[in-house]
Order: C-alpha cells, then sequence, then structure tokens
C-alpha cells in the first residue's frame, strides 16, 4: 500500500481495532442520482466484474472505471453480505469516494460507508470487522504467513490516546529479537512522534511504522523498559514470516501434566506447527491443555477446526457439526449446504493427533476473535468443558470468503456460525464470568507484560495452572481492567491495527 493509500487505511479502526465511523449518509447509485431503497432492483455483481479503473495500480488490465468498481462493491454487498437489508443510502458520487488519483482510497471509503450501523446489546458496532486490502496482502499472510513489520507485535489498550501500545511479543529470528525488543516495552514515540499523538499527521507517522504497509522503511522507536527507563532502536520493516505456534511446553504438576500452548494466527503455516504441538504433548503425557489464545484473532476456519477435532478427538467430535454457517436468506443454496464438520485429516489427508481431552483451559483477552472464537464455541457444542482464563473475547461469531475484484480482496460480513448446539449469539464476546451463554466458568485476570509467553510463572498461565489445581482464581489485578480493554475509549485519531488477523475466513482449500 502506498503512502497516500496508507493516510486512507489509517483514518479508521477495522477489525481488530473498533471503527468509530459511523455512515451518517445515503446511498446513490455511482452515476450519482438517488438509489433510495433499490436493492432488490440492483443487478448482479457479475456484471460489473474485473471492469477496472485505468488509475487502479493493484489491477491487472484496465478496461472500466472506478464508477464501475463502485457499482460491482454495491452489488456484490447486496449479493452477499450478511445484512444486505441494513446497507445505509450512500451518495456513491461524493468526493471521498471519487479520487480517480487514489482509487483504492476512494473504493476504501466506499465500503466503509456500506456497512450497516446497528449496534449490539452493548452498544458495540454489529459490523466492527468487514474490510477491504489489496489481495496481495491478504494472500502473503494467509497462504505464506508473510507480511510486512519488524518482528514487533503490538498491544492496544485503546486505538485513541490514551493508546496503551506495549510489546505483546516479538517473532523470533526479526531484526526486533536480535536487536534486543522485550515483551512489555511500551512505546513512548516512533520517529519523533508520541505514542498518543492526536493529529492526523502523527497518526499516519504511527501506522507506519507500527502496522507497516510496505517493506524497506527504517524507523526510530523510544521504548520505556520496566526496570531499565527508556531504550533506543531503529528497525526496518521487512518481510516476516509468522510464527503462528510461538512454543509449546509440559508442565509436570502433582495433578499431572499440563500441556502449554501459544497460539498466535490460524494461518495456513499454522498446521504443520500445530500438529507438531499436539503430537508432542501427547508423546509426553499430557492430560490437560492451556491453549493460550489472547492475540490470536482468528485465520482460516479449516485450522480451527483442526485444532478443535486435536483436542477433542474422535470419539467427541464424530459425525458432530464444528460450525453451521447461516447465510443471509437470499443465499438459499449456501444455507442449505453441510455443516462444516470436524476436521480429523490435514490437508495432506494425513491423520491428525489428537489429545482426547474432555476439559481444555483458554487464555483469552479482547484481541482473541473469530476463528478463535469458534475453537472455544465449537468445543462447548461437543460438550467439552471450556475453562476461560483473563478477559472478555472480541465477540465475532461472523466470517466470509475474500472476493477479489481488480487486484483488491473485499472481507464483507457474509455468514454468521453457530455450533452443534445451534448457540452463535456472542457479539459482545465470551466472557469468563459462568453466567451462562456467553460466559464461561472462569477466572478475570489481566494480561502480565513482565514474563515471557509460555512461562509457568506468566501471571495468565499461572492462574490458569492454579484454578485447575485448586478452582480458586486469584485476586483481580488492576493494572489491565477488562474495561481498559474497551478500544472505542480515548480521543483523538485512531490507528489502524491489523485487520486481517480478526477473521474468520473460508477457503477452497478444505
Amino acid at each position: 500500500m502506498g503512502v497516500q493509500r496508507q493516510r486512507h487505511a489509517g483514518a479508521r479502526v477495522r477489525a481488530t481495532w473498533i471503527s468509530l465511523l459511523i455512515a451518517a449518509v445515503g446511498l446513490t447509485a455511482c452515476g450519482g442520482g438517488s438509489d433510495g431503497d433499490s436493492s432488490n432492483r440492483l443487478v448482479s455483481s457479475q456484471q460489473y466484474a474485473q471492469q477496472c479503473a485505468p488509475t487502479n495500480p493493484d489491477a491487472s488490465s484496465h478496461t472500466g472505471s472506478l464508477d464501475i468498481e463502485k457499482q460491482w462493491v454495491r452489488a456484490y454487498m447486496n449479493d452477499a453480505y450478511l445484512w444486505y437489508g441494513e446497507v445505509p443510502n450512500i451518495t456513491a458520487g461524493q468526493a471521498q469516494y471519487s479520487n480517480t488519483s487514489d482509487v483504492y482510497g476512494s473504493l476504501d471509503n466506499y465500503f466503509e460507508a456500506l456497512k450497516t450501523t446497528a449496534v449490539t446489546a452493548s452498544g458495540a458496532r454489529k459490523d466492527q470487522f468487514s474490510f477491504i486490502l489489496p489481495t496481495a496482502t491478504s494472500t502473503a499472510l494467509f497462504d505464506s504467513g508473510v507480511e510486512a513489520g519488524t518482528g514487533i507485535n503490538w498491544r492496544m489498550l485503546s486505538s485513541r490516546a490514551p493508546r496503551g501500545l506495549r510489546v505483546s511479543y516479538v517473532t523470533p529470528g526479526t531484526e526486533a529479537a536480535t536487536k534486543g525488543v522485550l515483551r512489555g516495552d511500551t512505546l513512548v514515540t516512533v520517529d519523533g512522534v508520541s505514542a498518543d499523538d492526536e493529529t492526523a499527521a502523527g497518526v499516519g507517522v504511527l501506522n507506519a511504522a507500527l502496522f507497516a504497509s510496505d517493506t524497506g522503511g527504517t524507523h526510530a522507536y523510544v521504548l520505556n523498559r520496566a526496570g531499565v527507563g527508556q531504550v533506543s532502536v531503529s528497525l526496518t520493516t521487512a518481510a516476516i514470516t509468522t510464527k503462528p505456534v510461538l512454543n509449546y511446553n509440559v508442565v509436570t504438576t502433582p495433578t499431572g501434566k499440563v500441556g502449554t500452548i501459544v497460539f498466535t494466527s490460524h494461518v495456513a503455516p499454522a498446521e504443520a506447527q500445530l500438529i507438531e504441538a499436539i503430537s508432542s504433548l501427547k508423546a509426553q503425557g499430557a492430560t490437560d491443555l492451556v491453549l493460550d489464545l489472547r492475540y490470536n484473532g482468528g485465520g482460516y476456519l479449516y485450522i480451527a477446526s483442526e485444532l478443535a477435532y486435536m483436542i477433542a478427538g474422535p470419539a467427541r467430535t464424530s459425525g458432530q457439526v464444528f460450525e453451521k454457517l447461516n447465510y443471509n436468506a437470499k443465499r438459499t443454496s449456501d444455507n442449505a449446504q453441510a455443516p462444516y464438520p470436524f476436521q480429523s485429516t490435514s490437508t495432506a489427508n494425513a491423520a491428525l493427533p489428537t489429545l482426547d481431552l474432555s476439559r481444555v483451559y483458554m487464555l483469552t483477552t479482547h484481541e482473541t476473535c473469530s476463528a478463535s472464537e469458534s475453537v472455544i464455541n465449537s468445543l462447548r457444542g461437543v460438550g467439552v468443558d471450556v475453562r476461560q482464563i483473563g478477559s472478555t473475547t472480541c465477540g465475532k461469531p461472523y466470517g466470509f470468503a475474500a472476493q477479489d475484484n481488480c487486484g483488491i480482496s473485499y472481507f464483507p460480513i457474509e455468514f454468521q456460525g453457530v455450533n452443534a448446539q445451534g448457540f452463535g449469539d456472542y457479539t459482545d464476546g465470551f466472557a469468563p464470568n459462568g453466567s451462562g451463554g456467553a460466559g464461561i466458568a472462569g477466572c478475570t485476570v489481566a494480561d502480565d507484560f513482565t514474563q515471557p509467553l509460555g512461562s509457568a510463572n506468566e501471571g495468565m498461565l499461572k492462574a490458569a495452572l492454579d484454578y485447575r489445581a485448586n478452582g480458586s482464581c486469584p485476586v483481580a489485578s488492576s493494572q489491565e481492567s477488562p474495561k481498559a480493554l474497551s478500544l472505542a475509549s480515548g480521543r483523538g485519531a485512531a490507528l489502524r491495527g491489523r485487520p486481517l488477523l480478526s477473521n474468520r475466513f473460508l477457503t477452497s482449500s478444505r
């Protein structure tokens, strides 16, 4: 993504980081006339497909126009969007949707304006999650596990100031790891801009350095480190290969061996890493599992299905529904499809290893989203006792299959997933309060940045081990209260975050 595109994308928070943009304008046809309530009169998106604007740098051919690309977007939303009847009335000819020198930014603005403005019971926007990205960007991450970055993964309490930006973890082998950046380091400035800068220009600098879209940029970070003070480091953005399974281990306790897995993303390379981890835990005699999903925003649904199967085993999942996908009422053939199953084999058709557990402990935060929530919900659906340690998850029972047009991938919410018991109503997240419905027995525990992920002394993992041993929860920490996780709080312009990592994708590979 270029600098101009980055400015447009950086103007809002998508997916994990809740957007505060509420569309308050009306929908019209791309020619500028009033469209009104004409969703039933819109033609199929296929009529406008791949007719790309001459100035669209992401397209491989240029036989159309920006207006035709907008017509495709509006028609596709009418075809596929779960809430197609709630699309606001928008004047597509407005300037913010019609800048031919920035086709991507114009289409991004238009797509965002077409999202439903309805809210959940808690007042959060129902659609915090639909987004667009260049097709090359999404393909690189989900199929190869590669994205632009420095190796630092950021934890952001709010997209707006005060943001509370801290290093959640560092990808092994990256420049950030080599130069000693540590989990828990707090961002003070980057390229001379405060972490809490509220201006559009400042937010542009922060987005470029923290959530890079391009490689080759060098940035100067000032970090505050507990017990040390400020440290400075210069890092260059590069193509980073993610490590979805950061680590796994077996903790020996007086009442048995407990396996632990730190799992950060449901991308394609995760399959082999999860198989390796589960096989090792099984070989070492683990009889319980703590699955750390605190920073796992989701990804491919088939990875979630495989993981859930490996945890529960064949006896509990045979013939059971992993997830039933409910599309909009117009998509009758999609709604008639068989439910998505628990996958018992890998994409190479090899039998998956299993732990055959009747109980599992999940470590969660607001960043635990979508496909990760599918793992939780599907296991509960077949009677696995899920215990939750941490804070409330993001609340995304929705998913999509990316649709590409003119080099841009569009991700409007297309379906809601429900488990084998027909439950999928967790739009405000799973909470560790044991109150039923989307409440799960467990403990509310703050994220602990003083210890490495996977360490038995790290606060959330230690709380899970103690809860397993004696059923008691630690005293609630004031370090990071659940309310502080509201990403809609704060002031000023918003950072954009990483929309690709808060999702539930269907793919033709399964």
